[in-house]
């Protein structure tokens, strides 16, 4: 005689391997496009090998946090249902980024991965993930030695409306570093000129990034990552990634929206988001909950991944996997023999060999 079965109380722990197994098929799908300068081309390859392993997953994903959908372009769309969507599987919300340092990948540079965040709503919330309007949003992203100083002294605050030379004498003391022995991490773009000018003058050290706005947020939460402090303007899916990790982590993001023009900003005032222009978002309230799953596969080297090796027929991937509840952290390393790994595609609609 069948038992009837209960419901697993706990869910993510079963599913949270697929998930991963996502980002892997990734990475490796687009590994033949590393350095051929084709960027559309690569995310293609990532989306596709996502899409695929998502087809054979039963749950009812919907994503929250993507891409707009553009003429022709590859990506993972906001609005998209991923999963089987069998009546009674479990709901998730899902922000996805196939590739992130897409342009990294294409030159052959370091600094490339590929993630998911995964959140099923607690009940009366809406979406774990919260959409946010701006394309950009300033960030300031701190580790849990940095949150637990904090919290200990009970004195010093650290805010995003603080200028960053206010901030990283808070961040030299809450880790017991000379300042000048500080790793302050802002992407190499013209909007950061002043604050640039800005950190260079406190004395602490620079590392400036063409790409890969997620790992560099959530770099200063990982221990020995070389990153102590990320600051500055990247994309708002980004900030939403980077926070459903961060908050696995025991770290900090502060974030806001930033109009890129007045045309923006008008647009944003029209949809509502008026009263939230000049707020500072937490983690917490980026990514809500404790029901959140975070994973990503290094594509190529990163502070926060080494990516993926070929060693004769067999492909090393270097992945991260947590979870919020738990704060559970587990780095894996995984050994795919070519001779016999397959990947599901969606595009072939079975198991394709590498």
């Amino acid at each position: 005689m069948r038992l009837t079965l209960e419901p697993y109380a706990d869910v993510e722990r079963i599913i949270e391997f697929d998930f991963l197994r996502a980002t892997e098929a990734a990475a490796l799908n687009t590994l033949q496009w590393i350095g051929r300068g084709e960027k559309e081309q690569a995310d293609a390859a990532a989306c596709d090998a996502i899409r695929g392993m998502f087809d054979l997953m039963n749950i009812c994903g919907e994503v929250v946090i993507g891409e707009g959908i553009k003429d022709n372009a590859p990506g993972i769309f906001k609005g998209e249902h991923l999963g089987t969507w069998l009546p009674g599987s479990h709901k998730f919300d899902l922000a996805l980024d196939p590739i992130d340092g897409t342009t990294n990948v294409a030159k052959g540079l370091p600094g490339s991965i590929c993630c998911i965040a995964a959140a099923s709503p607690d009940p009366g919330v809406a979406s774990s993930l919260r959409d946010i309007p701006t394309f950009y949003m300033m960030k300031l992203a701190y580790g849990p030695r940095v949150v637990r100083y904090l919290q200990r002294t009970g004195i010093q605050t650290i805010s995003i409306l603080n200028p960053i030379d206010e901030v990283i004498p808070i961040i030299s003391r809450a880790l017991r570093k000379r300042v000048q022995d500080l790793s302050i991490t802002v992407l190499d773009r013209p909007r950061h000129a002043k604050l640039v000018d800005t950190i260079r003058s406190t004395g602490a050290m620079l590392r400036m990034i063409s790409d890969g706005d997620i790992t560099a947020a959530i770099a200063p939460s990982i221990p020995d990552s070389g990153v102590d402090l990320y600051v500055g303007i990247g994309g708002a899916p980004e900030a939403v990634l980077a926070a459903a990790a961060i908050r696995c982590l025991g770290g900090e993001l502060q974030s806001m929206m930033w109009a890129r023009d007045e045309q923006e900003q008008q647009s944003i005032i029209e949809r509502g988001w008026k009263a939230d222009l000049g707020r500072v978002f937490t983690a917490a309230e980026l990514a809500q909950g404790d029901n959140i799953i975070f994973c990503a596969t290094g594509v190529s080297d990163s502070p926060l991944l080494h990516g993926v090796r070929v060693k004769r027929r067999t492909g090393v991937t270097h992945s991260i996997l947590m979870r919020a509840r738990s704060k559970t952290v587990r780095m894996i390393q995984a050994f795919h023999d070519f001779n016999h790994k397959t990947i599901r595609l969606r595009s072939t609609k079975r198991e394709t060999p590498l």
